[in-house]
């Protein structure tokens, strides 16, 4: 029958020995790191990500600006290009009103379904390039708890790794002391001299 008794490792007995103790305050230093460290730093992580992508949005907010155009034409041999807020896109020449009155047009992406003389909302930098919009609240929240998560989960990892190591060393020291006891201890054993 097999007893396990927990924490022999930290207490004294004539069985433990210096690699059973290193090893035994690795797992408390690991769970501590495990489970208050990485979810802390992950937190952190995402705070600071979250304020470096609202100073992002606010710049952005302040190049770029609005305007409501009317699509002219779509471009010649216009595919459709990719996702815009969630729908197939393509780009198309939009036409608007600058406030000064002159009439100006780009080339801006459009949704699919657009068709010529339909109004768009088209962002534009102060080139009067066409942009993609600011990114909105649900985008800053997504960037920094993915940002938040992956560090959590990166020091989780490294954590662990540096415990794996450890242990690793520990195993090798342990084996060697055996050994070593074993090679003083066998030949009162086996009668055997060495």
């Amino acid at each position: 029958m097999r007893t396990r008794v927990r924490g022999w490792r930290l207490r004294h007995n004539p069985l433990r020995r210096r690699s059973d103790v290193v090893e035994a305050w690795t797992a408390v230093v690991v769970a501590l790191l495990l489970f208050v460290g990485a979810p802390l730093l992950g937190a952190v992580t995402a705070w600071w990500g979250y304020g470096q992508a609202q100073a992002v949005v606010a710049q952005q907010r302040s190049e770029r600006h609005h305007v409501r155009a009317s699509v002219v034409d779509r471009a010649t041999g216009a595919l459709p290009e990719g996702q815009l807020g969630g729908q197939h896109s393509y780009r198309a020449t939009v036409r608007w009103s600058a406030p000064d009155g002159t009439e100006r047009s780009t080339t801006a992406r459009v949704p699919a379904t657009t068709r010529h003389g339909d109004a768009v909302d088209v962002w534009l930098d102060s080139r009067g390039r066409s942009v993609p919009p600011p990114s909105d609240d649900a985008e800053i929240w997504q960037h920094s708890a993915t940002i938040g998560s992956f560090t959590a989960i990166g020091t989780a990892l490294t954590v662990l790794l540096a415990h794996r190591a450890v242990r690793g060393v520990a195993m090798r020291r342990r084996l060697a002391e055996w050994d070593r006891d074993w090679a003083r201890t066998e030949p009162r054993w086996t009668h055997r001299r060495a």
